[in-house]
């Protein structure tokens, strides 16, 4: 049978002009990039098989790789069941010219449990759907053809694993499943020592850059040597002859990055005969006080207000898989063009190339945890912040699905694992561990633990709902009512992470025509716009005035039967008018200004 996509209920544009079987070709570590790769998306092999069953099935079919199996895009476009194991299958030869390399075998991200067989032997295991990870297939490799296979189990929400909001049975604000295969497979040829990882942290204040360069294979790295560039022309370099892998760079009066100026420098790092090619960005973020005394973010010492969008990172052909890059820097460009200069990444963690996007447009990312655990039911939620009550997050575990210690250590582990991952990117400004009480237990610690891990970004520890007076923010999520200003408090700043919703919806352009979930309703877009410009103009402006760091509207698209976005779930149609929402913007970033001159030092 000839393999062909299937069509979702929508379909983008780039999804319907996708029709090479190689997708997604961009390298997919920017942070990191090496010479000698090869790319193994494409066409694979799949089956389906039970469980328990240990060997693989009869494939009977091919997928296309990077997208799930309940994608459109994928060719196949089913649910993979919590009692099934889905299969893949694929061949590949190795160039000539790396004969006497070490090859290493990378995933992007697979939901949810991973393991990966070459040539008859398995080389690993891995759980969690939304981080890299890799395995030295070198001693499994044989002359010629070579053979990989993978197997994946995803339960969804049948289990406590953090998977943001997908449901096996999708409604209101749940999404569709994510499983199996998701973001680039790819093999890289490296040298028996080798650079593994980089952790570059700027120093703004001491005026210079900390590389720390991880090493792989057999034995420490010797000799590593960093250069630094600046529009191609080197600027900085540093050596250590030593087995020492951390240098510290000097770069008097360095160019900053910030979402109106987006300057990154180019990093090449040398050791033993590896290289590699990064880049970096001079920024800080930290809190202080503004002209009147009151607490707000600072970026490089100025006071700034941040303005954008809540983003859930779904398509409906691709779901967590973008169709292309272009289709995914086109959605970005759109944001930037609103004026918006941050955008928050929704209970989703995104491939590397779309935070080094962000980091060249100038977009700062407000990074969520992707959520486990149990979401609390909306009346029982909604009760118990009527009332007023406090909930605390160290008690009755079970309420937030994480009264299993395994779940809790399980979500520690993860979320480290995604600090170290995006730490490179310099867009990257604040971490949200917790939403809404989703899975939320320990918040104040954990955001204790994150500010010291990683002191370079500030961290919303409760997105919305259960403070625990952690963290940098006073956080609140408004639908429904009336915006009323909240000051600031002495050591937090205040921050409203989700308001609006409002929806329109524009026909043959729905996800499904008989269902639809928004807040508050407009028929037209004139009249969306105008209520979105009232919104802004007289409760969310007063809020800056007195003293709001952050707006944060949901959201950018629609999803699925959520129809509150300002484009349409297939990207086709902005409901709103453009221009008059881009002017509004700007008069919120200007009263911002005016509201916070003469920012001091906290």
């Amino acid at each position: 049978m000839v393999w062909q996509p299937q069509r979702a209920p929508l379909m983008t544009r780039w999804g319907r002009a996708l029709l090479s079987e190689v997708v997604w070709p961009e390298y997919p570590r920017p942070q990191m990039v090496r010479e000698a790769w090869l790319n193994l998306n494409g066409l694979w092999q799949y089956g389906i098989a039970p469980r328990e069953q240990s060997t693989p099935p009869t494939f009977t079919g091919e997928i296309r790789v990077p997208f799930a199996i309940e994608a459109a895009l994928s060719g196949v476009m089913r649910p993979l069941l919590p009692e099934q194991r889905l299969w893949y299958r694929r061949t590949f030869k190795l160039p000539e010219a790396w004969e006497g390399c070490r090859v290493l075998l990378h995933f992007g991200a697979v939901d949810w449990e991973a393991e990966v067989w070459v040539n008859g032997t398995l080389v690993g295991r891995h759980r969690g759907g939304y981080l890299p990870f890799g395995f030295d297939i070198t001693p499994y490799l044989r002359p010629g053809e070579q053979e990989v296979i993978v197997a994946v189990w995803d339960p969804t929400d049948a289990h406590w694993q953090q998977r943001g909001k997908q449901a096996r049975q999708p409604h209101a604000i749940w999404y569709t499943s994510v499983s199996g295969i998701w973001q680039t497979v790819w093999l890289e040829a490296v040298p028996d020592h080798y650079v593994a990882g980089l952790r570059i942290t700027p120093d703004v204040a001491g005026q210079s850059v900390r590389v720390r360069v991880l090493a792989g294979g057999t034995a420490t790295l010797h000799n590593v040597q960093a250069e630094v560039f600046a529009e191609g022309v080197k600027v900085a370099e540093a050596r250590v002859p030593t087995s020492a892998t951390e240098l510290v760079i000097p770069l008097p009066s360095p160019r900053l990055w910030s979402p109106d100026s987006p300057f990154l420098y180019d990093l090449v790092v040398s050791a033993e005969g590896d290289r590699v090619q990064s880049y970096f960005g001079m920024r800080e973020f930290r809190l202080g006080k503004d002209g009147r005394g009151r607490t707000r973010v600072l970026l490089n010492g100025e006071t700034l207000f941040m303005l954008g969008p809540l983003d859930q990172g779904y398509w409906p052909d691709g779901l967590y898989t973008p169709p292309s890059e272009e289709a995914m820097r086109w959605e970005l460009a759109f944001l930037k063009r609103l004026g918006f200069n941050m955008v928050r990444k929704h209970v989703k963690v995104e491939p590397a190339r779309y935070y080094h996007a962000c980091d060249q447009i100038g977009l700062i990312v407000w990074q969520d945890m992707p959520n486990g655990g149990r979401a609390q039911g909306l009346l029982e939620a909604t009760l118990t912040l009527l009332m007023g009550l406090h909930q605390s997050d160290q008690h009755a575990l079970w309420r937030f699905g994480r009264q299993s210690p395994a779940a809790r250590e399980d979500y520690r582990r993860e979320l480290r694992a995604m600090v170290d991952h995006l730490h490179p990117f310099p867009s990257i400004g604040v971490w949200v561990p917790f939403n809404e009480g989703w899975g939320q237990f320990e918040a104040r610690a954990i955001a204790e633990w994150l500010k010291a891990y990683d002191p370079t970004r500030l961290v919303d520890h409760a997105s919305g709902w259960y403070d625990q007076q952690g963290g940098d923010f006073c956080s609140y999520h408004i639908y429904g009512k009336p915006l009323r200003p909240i000051p600031p408090e002495e050591d937090r700043a205040v921050v409203l992470s989700e308001f609006g919703g409002y929806s329109l919806e524009i026909c043959n352009h729905l996800w499904n025509p008989r269902r639809r979930f928004g807040y508050k309703h407009f028929r037209t877009i004139p009249d969306l716009t105008a209520a979105y410009e009232r919104l802004l103009d007289e409760q969310v402006r007063p809020w800056v005035e007195a003293g709001l760091s952050a707006a944060v509207y949901t959201q950018t698209s629609d999803v699925e039967i959520e129809v509150n976005g300002y484009l349409t779930y297939d990207r086709a149609v902005v409901k709103m008018d453009e221009d008059r929402v881009r002017v509004a913007h700007a008069r919120l970033m200007q009263t911002a200004r005016e509201a916070a001159q003469g920012a001091n030092e906290k």
